[in-house]
């Protein structure tokens, strides 16, 4: 693995679901204490807040459209439930984080759970498989510097 590039300075937008807290708040955290560590200003990281899961698109469209940020990072946490439910959600949300990609030319990074348990999207906020907030920052930081190289 390379190493991580320097965030001093590049802005970050991050769009948090309120829905499932217990996990996106430790998301939430491992994205925003990465940044910190490689470098990001505090003033240059924008934290946002939507309901759900589903609505992260459209926030992270606001970001693109209202702010000067480099990259947006979604956290949000679905998990499997009796219905179809979770397929639609973790469909569409997954379909507008690549359009948004595609439509702002912009990194716009998928720090959703989708998993089949509470327990899963524990181990994966914090827990034995580490934090995911932690590795959508990183790849925040990382597709901002490639598009910084290649835009020189």
């Amino acid at each position: 693995m390379n190493s991580v590039a320097d965030a001093k300075d590049m802005k970050f937008g991050i769009v948090v679901a309120e829905w499932n807290a217990e996990i996106t708040e430790p998301l939430l955290n491992g994205a925003y204490q990465t940044l910190l560590k490689h470098g990001a200003n505090e003033d240059n990281i924008v934290k946002k807040y939507v309901p759900g899961t589903f609505e992260l698109t459209l926030g992270a469209q606001f970001l693109a459209e209202y702010t000067d940020v480099d990259a947006i990072i979604v956290l949000g946490c679905v998990i499997q439930g009796e219905t179809r439910h979770f397929d639609y959600i973790c469909q569409g949300v997954t379909q507008g984080v690549i359009t948004l990609n595609m439509k702002y030319n912009k990194p716009v990074i998928f720090g959703v759970l989708t998993t089949n348990t509470l327990q899963q999207a524990k181990d994966r906020a914090g827990g034995k498989h580490g934090n995911k907030g932690d590795e959508a920052a990183f790849s925040a930081i990382q597709m901002v510097a490639l598009k910084n190289s290649l835009n020189k």
